[in-house]
């Protein structure tokens, strides 16, 4: 039986500006289908075939690019290099992907846990630091990891289960519904689906086909990314936030004197900074921790063409700003830009209806965005991937139709409320950082030095930031 949303487009389908192959149509029946092959696709599939329970049920994963970069990717990425596309894994997450056997499959040498982490006000100064001791014990933070170490150690679990069920290089030019939805793909292939789950992305064309409205806004800010090589690597695992009014800039540590940069800044200011010649690029991240905001406002008018012009200005500013305890409070400093991995991507939050419809579900950006200031993008996705496998496998047991909104609403259930409050927690502390208005700079920075004062609290928000 079809729900309410979906009865109302039977009939219609979704389609794209692709042309569909003239071969002779091949039409296949699937239990589940995962449209989508990044790290929540991923996922899914392994947990599903690496469930006691769920490893029967007949999953295909569709993937729009190839899937090949995955294949000996160890072999091939070398030490001094790491990719832009970086997450932060919380302590939950790892132990997720543990549970389903991909751990073991992720190059451990590319993996860097933290347990220190530096959080300031550009404004006021007020600072919160956990410690590895914040809780009596030595407990990790979070792990940074490439992305596509996270892929390349699912798609190695999958291969070790005998998995192959995968159409990589496969756009979808079709979605329709009937009995079941129907997916059709560029080569020709139709597959109808029990469940189709989608994993696509935050341009999802499994939400648009479900009539799933999803809701939010842009944020008005772009996110510059980069590798970076530090001058030295001083051994310690720190992740540092430097909150400024326009935006927040973060250096999280990667292995041997490496990091990864996320700098949420203006538009217009995220051009500027990508039109830097490399060395001025480093300069920047290097005053984006250490100058006053009015400096930085300063530098941002200059000719990005203007080298020698930044690099003066930068110098002098520093040396004519007073910073306390800088080996202690302040990340090392940024030597190189590594090649081909700056880039700007903008900011927005979205959070869908709902996560389910008859014979549909949402996983991963599919389902929700938000800003990264607090690294839990990815995360959110894997809890998804987590409960929903809980709700299939329960179904399994109790002998419903694993497409059923029975079968899927306690997926809904579980997984909706707590992102829904990390979305509003991200986006309440974006608004409150994004401004100088001196009442709520003193408000905010009261509040800053009471938490940084209690272990307890701070225990508190880092138990809820890594579950």
């Amino acid at each position: 039986m079809l729900s309410r949303k979906v009865g109302i487009i039977a009939g219609l389908s979704l389609r794209f500006n692709s042309t569909v192959a003239q071969n002779a149509v091949k039409r296949v029946q699937k239990d589940v289908v995962i449209v989508g092959g990044g790290p929540a696709g991923l996922s899914l599939a392994t947990a599903l075939k690496s469930s006691p329970i769920a490893s029967g049920l007949d999953v295909t994963l569709i993937e729009g690019q190839s899937m090949d970069r995955l294949k000996g990717w160890k072999d091939r990425v070398t030490s001094d290099k790491y990719e832009n596309r970086v997450s932060s894994l919380t302590p939950r997450s790892v132990r997720f992907l543990q549970r389903i056997g991909a751990w073991d499959h992720v190059a451990q040498d590319r993996v860097m846990p933290y347990d220190e982490m530096k959080v300031w006000d550009g404004v006021s100064g007020s600072r919160i630091e956990f410690d590895p001791f914040y809780d009596g014990e030595t407990t990790e933070i979070a792990y940074m990891i490439e992305n596509s170490n996270i892929q390349q150690g699912l798609s190695e679990r999958l291969n070790s289960l005998g998995f192959n069920d995968i159409h990589d290089s496969a756009k979808v030019t079709e979605i329709r519904q009937g009995n079941w939805p129907t997916v059709v793909l560029d080569n020709g292939l139709e597959i109808e689906a029990r469940l189709l789950v989608g994993c696509d992305g935050q341009q999802s064309p499994v939400r648009m086909f479900s009539g799933i409205e999803s809701r939010g806004w842009d944020y008005g800010r772009f996110g510059v990314v980069a590798s970076l090589d530090l001058e030295y690597d001083n051994s310690r695992a720190v992740a540092y936030q430097r909150f400024l009014p326009s935006g927040p800039i973060a250096m999280l540590p990667m292995p041997e004197g490496h990091a990864t940069l996320v700098w949420s800044t203006l538009p217009e200011r995220a051009k500027w900074l990508q039109q830097l010649e490399p060395k001025a690029f480093c300069a920047m991240v290097n005053a984006g921790f250490r100058l006053e905001p009015v400096d930085l406002d300063y530098l941002h008018k200059m000719d990005p063409a203007d080298t020698a012009a930044i690099f003066d200005e930068i110098n002098w500013r520093l040396d004519n700003t007073p910073i306390e305890d800088e080996v202690n409070n302040l990340p090392v400093y940024v030597e190189n830009l590594q090649e081909n991995t700056r880039a700007g991507f903008p900011m927005r939050m979205r959070h869908a209806d709902t996560y389910v419809e008859e014979r549909i579900a949402l996983v991963g950006d599919a389902a929700h965005a938000t800003h990264p200031l607090a690294g839990q993008g990815l995360n959110m996705g894997q809890r998804d991937v987590e409960f929903l496998l809980e709700a299939l496998e329960t179904a399994i047991g109790r002998g419903l139709d694993i497409g059923s909104l029975m079968a899927l609403e306690p997926y809904w259930k579980s997984a909706y409320l707590p992102n829904h409050l990390k979305l509003g927690v991200v986006d309440k502390l974006h608004a409150l950082y994004s401004t100088d208005f001196w009442p709520v700079v003193q408000l905010r920075s009261v509040g800053l030095s009471m938490v940084n004062s209690s272990d307890f609290l701070k225990s508190l928000l880092i138990r809820q930031a890594s579950n």
